[in-house]
């Protein structure tokens, strides 16, 4: 496949729940957050609809490469429903929502960097952040968060890969048939900051393989741990519930992870 790979339909996919003022937001689009002005990697942000102070922000973390996801789905991460419509719910929440282009998933870190030196400038409380992410980019969320969770108030990980403990290579297996980075490999989850609450929304008939036998494991070992995470079990959803299902209960689900993010971010 090359750069001009047509859109995979999945990019187009949309949070199948939606909320007032989510046509309404205001998007900063392709803010540079490192590079040279012609050839910079940038970001996205989503603002409520004339917001005028400086406000929470949510990071939308990603754990693969655009180069590979411009390959594979014919589009950037930011640029894709998925990612789009989720900013947009969290802006229409009431906070900044932050998507961003990559060369490598580790530049997660120089975004987060960007936006503790310049967040003032850019609408942005940088005493009130958290993370967010889903499916195979967890793996590089919880490295994020093992490393930056001291500035993090709190993360949503939904149907996330995680790790993999006690011999177990469901999450390795995963990484080298879908391609995802998992940085945390080899650390265990007591690298997780005891800070930093976790909401943590399990497909109860996710069908990619491996993903909920490490989920279980990771719940059960971060309860364990006494980690402050709070588990939801849409025990019906499938993977990626959020785009597919119309169910109520996938509705209510989604709800819950903005008030949530509302909780721990904006009092």
């Amino acid at each position: 496949m090359t750069a001009n790979t047509p859109r995979h339909p999945l990019t187009e996919a949309r949070v199948a729940c939606t909320i007032p003022g989510m046509d309404s937001v205001t998007v900063r689009r392709d803010v540079p957050y490192r590079g040279s002005e012609d050839d910079s990697l940038t970001m996205d942000l989503y603002y409520p609809s004339e917001s005028r102070e400086a406000l929470p922000a949510v990071l939308l973390v990603t754990g693969y490469s655009d180069p590979g996801a411009q390959q594979v789905l014919g589009a950037r991460f930011k640029e894709i429903g998925p990612f789009v419509s989720w900013a947009q719910l969290i802006a229409a929440s009431g906070l900044v929502a932050v998507t961003y282009t990559n060369s490598t998933p580790a530049d997660v870190d120089h975004v987060w960097r960007h936006l503790q030196e310049h967040g003032p400038a850019l609408g942005i409380d940088v005493n009130r952040l958290g993370v967010w992410t889903s499916s195979g980019h967890g793996p590089n969320a919880l490295s994020f968060l093992m490393e930056r969770g001291d500035g993090v108030r709190c993360a949503v990980l939904t149907y996330p890969y995680t790790l993999d403990d006690q011999g177990s290579t469901h999450v390795a297996d995963a990484a080298r048939q879908f391609r995802f980075v998992t940085p945390a490999a080899g650390k265990f989850i007591d690298r997780l900051p005891p800070s930093v609450p976790l909401l943590v929304v399990r497909a109860g008939r996710d069908e990619m393989p491996g993903l909920n036998a490490a989920l279980d494991r990771f719940v059960s070992a971060a309860l364990t741990t006494n980690l402050p995470i709070t588990v939801i079990n849409h025990a019906t959803g499938p993977h990626a519930f959020d785009l597919f299902d119309q169910s109520r209960a996938a509705h209510e689900i989604v709800e819950y992870m903005l008030a949530f993010l509302r909780s721990h971010l904006v009092q």
